[in-house]
């Protein structure tokens, strides 16, 4: 049985929004795209910590597939980032795509929770989920996120859109491991219980 990980980049109080670029996701006239981008030494240190060996796909949102396709395919295979998510099969959960162009990208095919439930159950490794807020929110709904990787970088932003919002119960989450990078950056992995 495959594990369902997110994997979420965040600011101190919990913004997800805008991370790569400045024009990544500007919804309700976010104006701070990019600030993840002097923390990418600290993620590459922490997950060089943790490493991608155990992820055997990815999972994405639309709009979260079309920014990593426009960038990941472009990149070479000696950043360990660039090479699992080029080598890897990824599925989109969307309604508005039926062509993907990212080689091993296919679309997930009908209702995310069963299509999600019945990826998890076959095959090993983690399933990782990249960005994608809403589709996020929807599987902690569905109760199918198995695991949290939090990367928590020293930064206020204020404003934004944030991960956890409008849960109807609370998570208990089990401390699995922690990793503080040289520049601030925590990453937590937490079991959901």
């Amino acid at each position: 049985m495959r594990t369902l990980v997110v994997i979420e980049f965040l600011s101190v109080d919990g913004v997800m929004q805008g991370l790569g670029s400045p024009d990544e996701d500007t919804d309700g006239g976010f104006a701070h795209g990019g600030w993840g981008a002097p923390y990418a030494p600290a993620i590459h240190e922490a997950v060089a910590a943790g490493g991608t060996d155990s992820t055997s796909a990815y999972l994405f949102g639309r709009r979260t597939y079309e920014k990593m396709a426009a960038f990941w395919p472009h990149q070479p295979d000696d950043n360990p980032m660039a090479r699992s998510l080029n080598q890897a099969p990824k599925h989109v959960a969307t309604r508005t795509l039926t062509e993907l162009a990212w080689h091993g990208a296919s679309v997930l095919d009908g209702e995310l929770g069963p299509a999600v439930s019945s990826f998890k159950s076959t095959g090993e490794g983690d399933i990782a989920v990249l960005g994608s807020g809403v589709l996020v929110h929807e599987l902690m709904q569905l109760d199918l996120v198995d695991e949290f990787r939090l990367f928590i970088h020293p930064l206020l932003l204020g404003t934004g859109k944030r991960l956890f919002r409008g849960l109807p119960d609370p998570r208990r989450l089990h401390l699995q491991s922690h990793v503080a990078t040289s520049a601030g950056t925590v990453m937590l992995s937490y079991r959901v219980e």
